[in-house]
């Protein structure tokens, strides 16, 4: 009952931002606009301690990456501190910024703030490489990074949880008969919805090199009840094993019901993340979370 309640909770903060989002955007170069970047600019608990310094037990910091729509001390209100706790220097960012909302701008755009933040990261810690942490639109864009700027260098491990890897077919929306799955977003005022779009432009060139690039490992955290990003298996990546693990929360915790937003609060889905920033290579596939909150 208690994740039932975890999952209705995160679907209605996604729904209350897609829909409200249209109703709160500034004018360019407005006061609004100006205040919105000031009131994004909150880390979450845990979060950008600059004077953080890895430990031979922890090398790399892990740079947190939200979704659309969000900012980062809402998407990681429980992961952030959990990864402190844990012992890793955590480092955070709000990008996309586009008409007043967060992470809406387009991917290349946004994947060129993630680009110095994770430079800035890497001077502050001394640290060569990073480990990225995303959810939703921040376990894709970081493959714009690694695969089309060169940052797959400076990456030793992606961990995407619900990530649009090849777009989605549509999303689950409100209808006179309960829901219903809308796959046109002609109407959409958000350059990142569009790019997000299976088979659009931007998701063309992000594959065209393959689901992978050499260097990083990859894990993939996905929940077959995920209302955005659909078909949920689009989300996987193809790999070789040895770097590539792709997980459904299902597989092992059958009763686990987060949706799309739900995954990024789910205490499955960090003891999954905890498995794969400590293991050697991805995820352990054979790893079996508790089920329990």
């Amino acid at each position: 009952m208690q994740r039932r309640i975890l999952s209705v909770l995160g679907a209605l903060c996604l729904a209350a931002a897609t829909l409200t989002a249209p109703a709160i955007m500034p004018s360019a170069g407005s006061t609004a606009q100006a205040e919105t970047v000031s009131s994004l600019n909150i880390s979450p608990s845990g979060a950008n301690d600059w004077d953080c310094a890895p430990d031979a037990e922890h090398p790399y910091p892990v740079v947190l990456v939200h979704g659309t729509f969000t900012t980062m001390d809402v998407n990681w209100i429980s992961l952030s501190p959990k990864l402190k706790r844990n012992g890793y220097c955590v480092f955070a960012l709000n990008y996309g910024l586009e008409n007043g909302i967060s992470g809406a701008a387009h991917v290349p755009d946004s994947a060129a703030e993630l680009r110095d933040f994770i430079d800035r990261v890497r001077q502050a810690t001394g640290a060569n490489k990073v480990d990225i942490v995303g959810h939703s639109q921040g376990g894709m864009m970081p493959r714009w990074y690694m695969g089309h700027m060169g940052g797959a260098k400076h990456v030793n491990e992606l961990v995407a949880i619900a990530p649009s890897s090849h777009g989605t077919q549509g999303i689950l929306v409100p209808s006179a008969t309960g829901v219903k799955i809308a796959g046109n977003y002609a109407g959409w005022i958000c350059d990142a919805c569009a790019d997000q779009v299976a088979g659009s432009e931007f998701m063309t060139e992000l594959n065209s090199i393959g689901d992978t690039v050499a260097g990083p490992d990859y894990t993939v955290i996905s929940t077959k009840y995920d209302e955005v990003v659909m078909p949920y298996k689009s989300q996987f990546l193809q790999g070789n094993s040895a770097r590539v693990t792709n997980v459904l929360l299902q597989d092992k915790c059958p009763l686990d019901v987060s949706g799309h937003a739900g995954v990024a609060v789910d205490p499955v889905v960090h003891r999954w993340v905890l498995n794969a920033l400590s293991t050697d290579g991805p995820a352990d596939p054979g790893y079996r979370p508790s089920c329990y909150l």
